[in-house]
């Protein structure tokens, strides 16, 4: 029996840790710094213990405060985030916190362990996660912008508050000279409304002297009773973002959460949120003030982030703002004095989308002045919402044209058999349900590309380990061979393949998509050549065919979402046009890539590279 070994100290295991190790006390000063903190941030522990947190910047503050809140309220909490170094650069970090307590289970501070992060499938997720939010966000601006009268946009606000933030109620405050006033508000009672209390005193004051654009406030760290929320029973936490109107503090967006809880996405919303109303109030604030106060029509006008135009009774342009010259290349001094240079809607309340000869969708209203004669034209750039109108169109007619034919075929064998089952022999009945079975492959084939390509789509992250990736060529070469007796299908692999770093199932699936599309766009037969070699710390795998081939320029466009080697082809091929999307967005996600080359010779070669794995660690055994 071996000896008992003393176990290493804390100290010890601190020391030695790989990553860096922070933990902060209730007053957010740090009492443990250990040596990897020293070598990933350039501090020493000497500098740092017993001083504040120096690595969170400055416009990361108010997401770090409202992690610690989480992790205080629902326990560890792990998100990527971004930290500063002593020498002022930023760098990628996973961050994991957790809750330290003493013997009697009070708080006494947070633990926090950072790692370097240097994933890029995982920062590709997290973009895309946070480009899914911006076109949520995007959709919401858009309806807070369709009216123009400051009290609908101010109760457009509050309403799109909730939806966004997942705040339980809300409102929005005005700074009227030293007060707040309560002007819109949702999810509470309407004699609420107009209410006003003083602005030194309030959540909003603390914020603006603050010079930040967030604030999180909960029961336990202050008073929520600065203005009146006392028809939210149980509310626990407020967080407000400063909204801005030509540059100055207009009023505060309030989020009221009592039973949901927030995290930093939902302040992050709130944020970007009380941002674009800014903008919204500003444009609905220039319409009032072009009836209102024509002297300030200029600077009011080129304040709006909308492209705006005045015309004047003979429908002719008199006042075109620089978003206007922005949109539609038109410089003022061009414009002014003609017609604009698109069509404008029957009547006022209507709205037309028109496309532009630079490519550009614009969204056109217009609203009359009674008292000048004068109309007032406000048009956005819908140009992306317009190209995913088409995205989602060109997919339903694809996915629907491609499903309608195996289906109609199941479902006729399927009606044949349940009606004339005594009337058919064995035979009959075998070669129906063959078929059945057929056509039902074809169908999960369909549908399993269609969940892939929206995998693919959302930056699905696939798991880096050494595997055998000459074994996985010869399985998928044995695979294919019967595909065809038109084609010939080799198999050329050097003597000795090192294995490659990735997943294999999704290695394996592009593999099978390239082998597929080989033989699919060579429908005259002949030789498809899967081979493998070693190049530069990568391995290249590479598949020949003899085919159609790819139109000049074309070797990035067939990578697209529904497009195929052969446009305007798809009934002569099949598919839907995703197999060449999903397996690029599953090789970038391995470290790889794919892409496409036309051959001299006539036919396409597609070259798919992986990480090779380090000698020694991964490599295959000798043989």
């Amino acid at each position: 029996m071996a000896p008992d070994r003393p176990l290493p100290s804390a100290d010890a295991v601190l020391a030695c840790a790989a990553d860096a190790i922070v933990a902060v006390d209730t007053d957010l000063r740090v009492v443990l710094w250990n040596p990897a903190a020293e070598r990933l941030f350039g501090w020493s522990a000497a500098e740092v213990v017993g001083c504040p947190l120096p690595i969170v910047p400055e416009e990361l503050t108010a997401e770090h405060h409202a992690i610690l809140e989480r992790v205080r309220a629902g326990g560890p909490l792990t998100i990527v985030s971004r930290r500063l170094r002593r020498d002022g650069s930023v760098v990628d970090v996973r961050v994991a916190t957790s809750c330290l307590f003493d013997g009697s289970g009070g708080l006494t501070g947070w633990a926090t362990v950072y790692h370097a992060y240097e994933d890029i499938g995982a920062v590709q997720s997290r973009m895309t996660e946070r480009a899914r939010l911006v076109r949520r966000l995007t959709d919401v601006v858009a309806d807070i912008n369709a009216d123009l009268d400051l009290d609908a946009v101010l109760d457009r606000i509050a309403h799109s508050l909730t939806e966004l933030t997942g705040a339980d109620a809300g409102g929005f405050a005005l700074i009227e000279d030293d007060q707040l006033r309560l002007v819109s508000l949702t999810q509470l009672s309407d004699h609420l409304r107009g209410y006003r209390a003083p602005l030194e005193t309030s959540l909003f004051g603390e914020l603006l002297r603050s010079g930040k654009t967030v604030l999180l406030a909960t029961d336990d760290t202050r008073s929520l009773d600065d203005l009146i929320w006392a028809d939210l029973e149980g509310l626990h936490t407020i967080a407000l973002g400063v909204s801005n109107v030509q540059g100055r503090p207009y009023g505060a967006l309030y989020a009221l959460y009592s039973r949901r809880k927030v995290g930093h996405i939902e302040l992050e919303l709130l944020e970007l949120l009380a941002a674009h109303a800014g903008v919204a109030l500003g444009n609905a604030m220039a319409y009032r003030e072009i009836v209102r106060q024509r002297a300030h029509e200029h600077a009011v006008v080129d304040s709006s982030a909308d492209g705006i135009a005045v015309l004047g009774a003979s429908g002719l342009v008199r006042k075109w703002n620089r978003s206007a010259a922005e949109l539609t290349g038109y410089t003022a001094a061009e414009a002014v004095g003609r017609h604009p240079p698109f069509p404008l809607p029957a009547a006022q309340g209507e709205n037309i989308r028109h496309r532009l000869d630079n490519g550009r969708w614009l969204e056109i209203l217009i609203t009359d002045i009674p008292e000048t004669g004068e109309r007032v034209v406000d048009f956005r750039d819908i140009s992306q919402a317009k190209a995913l109108e088409e995205e989602k169109d060109l997919f339903l007619a694809t996915a629907g044209h491609e499903l309608r034919t195996p289906i109609t075929v199941v479902q006729g064998f399927a009606s044949t058999l349940a009606g004339r089952w005594d009337q058919l022999d064995d035979r009959s009945r075998r070669a129906a349900v063959d078929t059945i079975a057929d056509r039902s492959a074809i169908l999960a084939r369909l549908v399993e590309n269609l969940l892939l390509g929206a995998d693919a789509r959302e930056g699905d992250q696939r798991g880096g380990g050494p595997f055998d990736l000459e074994r996985l060529l010869r399985d998928s070469a044995t695979a294919f061979r019967p595909f065809s007796a038109r084609h010939t299908l080799l198999l050329e692999l050097p003597e000795r393949l090192p294995w490659a770093l990735g997943d294999p199932t999704a290695t394996d699936v592009i593999v099978g998509q390239l082998l597929e599309n080989a033989f699919k766009y060579s429908p005259e037969g002949g030789r498809v050549v899967l081979s493998a070699a070693v190049e530069d710390g990568r391995v290249a795998v590479s598949v020949e065919d003899e085919g159609v081939g790819i139109a000049p320029g074309d070797e990035e466009r067939i990578f697209g979402r529904f497009v195929q080697g052969e446009a305007g082809d798809r009934r002569r091929f099949g598919g839907i046009g995703l197999g060449l999307y999903i397996a690029r967005r599953l090789a970038r996600a391995q470290g790889g890539d794919v892409t496409a080359h036309r051959r001299a010779a006539g036919g396409t070669r597609m070259r798919f590279t992986l990480q090779s794995a380090p000698p020694g660690e991964a490599d295959k055994p000798d043989k």
